[in-house]
């Protein structure tokens, strides 16, 4: 990594220096060790717990879901090359499983591994190369350094894309999060809004075509199949029946969407790793799913006879979309959340409410939890604010008493 640094410094800096590489090396170099430069004086915060710590226990907590995803891309193309007579995947990643030696059969967990991981790995590698590339730029032009959140970003960026996605809309959203949702307003830590969704978001908006419908969740030419949840708006729980879904592929993730939402079961794996590690508040993971919970059953008690959403129950909206994966990794980004205890709570039956309201009063926008949580993201400091403000009041008013 040294010689690498030193032989593409020059091409950044005319003074052939480290300089922000230096940064960028030792982020890579401590991301799993002790840094050798600690401090061997008094004073000491006696934690142990900074920046590298958090982001480690993010990424190790993305693992489920990366996992049974990348399992998952592999499977719903090997069944739906079976399906259409298909012998091999076109192109090099076909080259590549025959070099390798493997097929595609879906009852291999290895071939559907590897099937998924030629979709996911160059989403990944695209990802954190141009991502990365941005966090130097904007290092060198502020003198500051390089450190791991972007690591982070990147995981969860590509999780939440289809595995269809072509590699320079990658490149285009993720430049997008990184540089209008981040840099713009400081870098790591200063965002009010989430970067891997605000990429996300933009691509959605940008290229429809190629972020939803019937042709982006199954990377198999001249296959067509709607997710579950976009069945469900059109028919209702009719439609998921006719699709052959039960709730519990759901919940373990065997179904059509995006890479790494799939899993209900994996996302609160992870959710419970980041609750123990500290990394997320169970605050907002309470108040998003108890949000959803109460609307859901306003909803369902309302009943509509021209849309079939009113009477979806609230553990299938759970599994379905991307609701889980938003609930426990995004909604509890701890920069771009409320920081109070009460205003998490409010914060999170806010996101709750909202991705149900999206989801059933809305048929444009099926899925519902990126809008919630990006227009929850504007309002936390709102919500921090009138918390501050009525704790405020309440001690004045002790202390006149």
């Amino acid at each position: 990594m040294r010689k690498f640094l030193d032989s593409v410094a020059p091409y950044f800096n005319p003074g052939g220096q480290l300089q922000h590489f230096q940064a960028l090396y030792e982020a890579i170099d401590t991301f799993l060790y002790t840094p050798g430069d600690v401090t061997r004086g008094a004073p000491h915060v006696r934690d142990a717990v900074d920046v590298k710590r958090v982001m480690v226990a993010v990424v190790l907590a993305v693992f489920p879901p990366l996992l049974i995803g990348v399992w998952n891309t592999g499977y719903q193309a090997n069944l739906a090359m079976a399906g259409l007579g298909i012998e091999s995947m076109p192109g090099w990643r076909g080259e590549l499983v025959g070099l390798i030696g493997l097929g595609y059969n879906s009852e291999s967990v290895i071939d559907c591994l590897v099937h998924g991981l030629a979709y996911f790995l160059p989403i990944m590698i695209v990802t954190f190369a141009v991502g990365i590339t941005w966090e130097i730029i904007f290092a060198a032009v502020r003198n500051h350094d390089v450190n791991e959140g972007f690591f982070v970003t990147s995981f969860l960026y590509a999780l939440i894309l289809p595995p269809t996605t072509p590699l320079w809309q990658v490149a285009l959203g993720i430049s997008f999060g990184v540089v209008i949702a981040k840099e713009l307003f400081g870098g790591t830590g200063k965002n009010f809004i989430n970067p891997a969704l605000a990429g996300r978001a933009f691509l959605y908006f940008a290229y429809p075509i190629q972020m939803s419908g019937t042709n982006v969740w199954v990377p198999v030419d001249g296959f067509s199949g709607a997710t579950a949840l976009g069945n469900a708006a059109l028919d209702g729980m009719t439609g998921i029946a006719e699709q052959g879904l039960n709730w519990t592929q759901a919940f373990l993730g065997i179904m059509d969407g995006s890479i790494g939402e799939v899993s209900a079961l994996a996302c609160l794996i992870g959710g419970l790793i980041l609750i123990y590690t500290g990394v997320a508040s169970w605050r907002i993971i309470a108040g998003v799913f108890i949000g959803m919970v109460t609307t859901t059953m306003l909803f369902n008690a309302i009943g509509s006879d021209t849309n079939p959403m009113f009477s979806m129950p609230w553990y299938w909206h759970l599994v379905l979309g991307g609701f889980a994966f938003g609930m426990v990794y995004m909604a509890t980004d701890p920069v771009t959340a409320c920081q109070t205890d009460a205003g998490r709570w409010v914060f999170g039956l806010l996101v709750g409410f909202l991705t149900i309201a999206i989801r059933v009063a809305n048929p444009a926008f099926p899925e519902g939890i990126m809008l919630a949580i990006l227009f929850a993201n504007v309002m936390a400091p709102l919500i921090d604010w009138f918390v501050i403000r009525a704790n405020v009041r309440r001690r004045i008013r002790r202390n006149v008493t």
